[in-house]
């Protein structure tokens, strides 16, 4: 299976607006496609969400830029999210949490991200590495 990054644009009753994929597990490279599709939906955006299938759980420096940089273009405040193997953790404004209860559609990202909620990633058969097996 791909493992991959994957960004969901989630508006309002979380209904999944848009999405993106990359060919990385660890990189969702800027995207002019993605910035238009973030402006013609700013007035029902309310959240954007990417997974980091290889980890951290954790925002990186380039998404603490891009927050910061959707927020002033926006001009409000967004919920800027980041899904991993272990869990899911939130931004709104300078607040992260930990979130104990996901959305529906963590799953789904996990899923098209090639990962399996707290069981770290699933890869490929590999010598060693039996269909189903999981690190």
């Amino acid at each position: 299976m791909l493992v991959r990054e994957v960004l969901f644009l989630i508006g309002r009753g979380g209904a999944i607006l848009w999405s993106d994929v990359s060919t990385s597990p660890t990189l969702l490279p800027d995207s002019r496609q993605r910035w238009e599709k973030i402006w013609e939906h700013r007035g029902e955006l309310e959240e954007i969400a990417h997974s980091h299938p290889a980890g951290p759980l954790a925002f990186s420096q380039e998404d603490e830029t891009t927050m910061s940089a959707l927020s002033s273009a926006l001009g409000r405040e967004l919920r800027f999210s980041v899904i991993a193997p272990d869990g899911m953790i939130v931004r709104r404004g300078a607040e992260t949490s930990k979130m104990q209860a996901e959305p529906w559609w963590a799953p789904l990202i996990r899923l098209a991200s090639g990962m399996t909620p707290g069981r770290g990633t699933v890869r490929a058969k590999e010598p060693g590495n039996e269909p189903g097996k999981e690190e």
